[in-house]
């Protein structure tokens, strides 16, 4: 991480000094009411969507919510956290965690080398990346769920990206422009975060997550090879690999993001023969052939029932 960056966010704050001095953490500056959820007003300036703060170092944290998206960067050192009471995640050096608003979060004690840098999200804030991001894959369905609150939705993605580049470049210049304050940060900070989730997406063999104790390996399974082989992708060969039958595995895909193994696939299909129109010279039968469609007359017709253009015309009005 940039030097100036490391030394600003290991600086002991007042808090962290009055923990020091044999004083506990005041509650009172995370929470409103007598639960133990933490408060967005009490940490977002007004009027803002995001905003950082350095982990508060030399105490523990009991177990708490939030009532925003939090995604944690770990500059430096490692911490431990516990997520809905049984999963125990050591958050190491380079490596994100994103916790959706529903979960149940507790923090073990860090120490005065553990640098971490809390990310506070309003759901608004994430307009932009989503659209960048498109539906029906990990991260917008990790978003969505954090909207609602049902069972299957996805309560951590842990990312250990300490050795992707792109990724740890995308995360500085978030914490630069927040802690600089630069001009026209907002858009900047969206776009920003949009290009994250879209490097973030390459990476799910990099990644644990947890949605339910019960469903999360087949789930997750079928979701990485929507991401990973699309061209492929096979229902029945991850039904074979765990034992189970393709309809049991279905449901729990359905109950768990809302959509179906096959519609899934198709967005994720369609995603990229869109992303090809846009920024490759293949003609669009090879496109065709390079996401899996050996139907050209199907893939031209359910192309424009999504983008309600037909490929050709796609092409030109994004060129």
């Amino acid at each position: 991480m940039n030097a100036y960056l490391l030394e600003k966010l290991s600086v002991i704050t007042e808090e962290e000094q009055r923990i020091l001095d044999g004083n506990e953490v005041d509650i009172s500056n995370y929470v409103s009411g007598k639960n133990f959820v933490i408060d967005s007003a009490k940490m977002l300036e007004k009027g803002r969507l995001i905003s950082i703060r350095p982990h508060t170092r030399f105490a523990s944290f009991p177990e708490h919510r939030h009532n925003y998206v939090e995604i944690i960067y770990m500059c430096s050192g490692s911490t431990n956290h516990i997520i809905n009471n049984k999963t125990r995640i050591t958050l190491g050096t380079g490596e994100l965690l994103l916790i959706n608003q529903h979960a149940s979060h507790s923090i073990e004690r860090a120490d005065y080398n553990d640098i971490a840098v809390n990310f506070i999200v309003l759901p608004e804030f994430f307009d932009v990346a989503l659209t960048m991001i498109g539906p029906d894959n990990l991260l917008s369905n990790f978003l969505i769920s954090s909207l609602r609150n049902v069972n299957g939705d996805i309560g951590f993605l842990h990312f250990k990206v300490k050795d992707v580049l792109p990724v740890q470049n995308l995360v500085e210049n978030l914490i630069w422009s927040l802690v600089k304050r630069i001009p026209n940060y907002k858009r900047i900070n969206q776009v920003t975060m949009g290009l994250l989730f879209l490097e973030l997406l390459n990476y799910t063999d990099c990644m644990d997550m947890e949605i339910d104790s019960n469903v999360n390996s087949l789930v997750v399974s079928a979701l990485r090879e929507i991401e990973e082989n699309y061209k492929n992708a096979n229902l029945t060969e991850i039904a074979k690999r765990f034992n189970v039958s393709v309809a049991y595995i279905s449901r729990l895909i359905k109950q768990s993001t809302g959509n179906t193994f096959k519609e899934l696939l198709q967005t994720k299909k369609l995603s990229v023969a869109a992303s090809l129109l846009a920024n490759s010279r293949l003609s669009v039968n090879d496109i065709i052939a390079a996401v899996g469609y050996d139907n050209t007359s199907y893939f031209y017709r359910i192309f424009k029932e999504k983008y309600n253009l037909s490929p050709t015309l796609y092409r030109k009005m994004v060129k």
